[in-house]
């Protein structure tokens, strides 16, 4: 049994913004229960801190209970707050993920179903490490 302690885990924030493609939004909606039963999973496991859909700026949440918190919402066009009755449509996800290293969060976002079905545009997702200024829940 090695004595070495297990590196500290770190958090890492991820931009996924959705392709423009015509299809897109219906490919997202089409396994967008398969993208949250692997959000609830990697939340139950403490790898995902919180999850944002990003909505054409507007964000409406659904919260998952603990063991961690997770906010599933949107970004949104401004469009989508001219008024209550208008459509938001989701455009992309953000989440905080909290993992030994970027490559381990490389692979889960990649193993994602919205990476694997061609939602995400992967050209265009960021991972950088992050650093809360207040606690995370």
């Amino acid at each position: 049994m090695s004595s070495q302690a297990r590196p500290t885990p770190k958090y890492f924030f991820v931009y996924a913004p959705d392709k423009t493609e015509a299809g897109t939004f219906e490919r997202r909606m089409s396994v967008r229960p398969k993208h949250l039963e692997t959000a609830h999973e990697r939340t139950g496991q403490g790898l995902i801190r919180m999850l944002d859909t990003v909505v054409n700026s507007v964000h409406a949440a659904l919260t998952i209970p603990p063991p961690s918190l997770v906010l599933e919402a949107a970004c949104s066009t401004p469009e989508s707050i001219a008024s209550p009755d208008a459509p938001k449509k989701l455009i992309g996800s953000t989440f905080i993920y909290q993992a030994e290293s970027l490559e381990e969060v490389k692979k889960l976002v990649e193993s994602d179903v919205y990476y694997q079905s061609g939602v995400w545009d992967p050209e265009k997702i960021v991972i950088t490490p992050f650093a809360p200024a207040t606690p995370l829940p």
